[in-house]
């Protein structure tokens, strides 16, 4: 299965100021995980915990409900040993399936910017990952070049660990 973003960014198709380019958006690798959707989803709404496994966003602060803020503190892929606050809201928010938050368009900060996991089960045990942050807006092609790799392999790199996280944690659940 392909993440459909297409469908997932519809609605920002004609908006002139966060409109969607297809072109303009990171995708990460697809990750297998050996652990059911429910387990993922309770490793990634489980924010307190992201420094204990998640190499790229090492601080996470949420209400985790439509419209909140999600305060984050990652890990600066483009000037190793620093960190950058960050905040952007919550979108989208399907339990075992997908959260989503993004950066909305401002005069201060003209970057307005979607990043969405994807969890697909694939049996009652397991499931797929993968992660998208689609750059928005007329400056959204110049941001995903400057910052694109980059952040794919931020999200990469937080996809194998999340495959960790979850494994590991399901194998302590099942005792196997």
């Amino acid at each position: 299965m392909q993440f459909d973003w297409m469908k997932t960014h519809a609605t920002l198709a004609d908006d002139p100021v966060n409109g969607f380019d297809p072109d303009a958006v990171t995708v990460s690798e697809w990750v297998d995980i050996a652990a059911p959707a429910r387990v993922v989803w309770q490793v990634l709404t489980d924010m307190p915990r992201y420094n204990e496994w998640n190499p790229f966003c090492v601080r996470a602060e949420s209400a985790l409900e439509m419209g909140a803020a999600v305060h984050m503190t990652l890990v600066n892929y483009a000037a190793p040993g620093t960190l950058v606050p960050n905040c952007e809201y919550i979108c989208a928010f399907e339990p075992e399936r997908m959260i989503s938050w993004e950066m909305v368009h401002s005069d201060f900060w003209p970057y307005p910017a979607r990043r969405d996991q994807v969890i697909e089960p694939t049996g009652p045990a397991s499931c797929r990952y993968i992660s998208t942050d689609a750059f928005l807006g007329a400056n959204g092609i110049h941001v995903f070049r400057f910052a694109g790799p980059w952040v794919k392999r931020a999200f990469d790199d937080s996809g194998r660990a999340l495959k960790a996280r979850a494994e590991m944690l399901f194998a302590s659940e099942t005792g196997v």
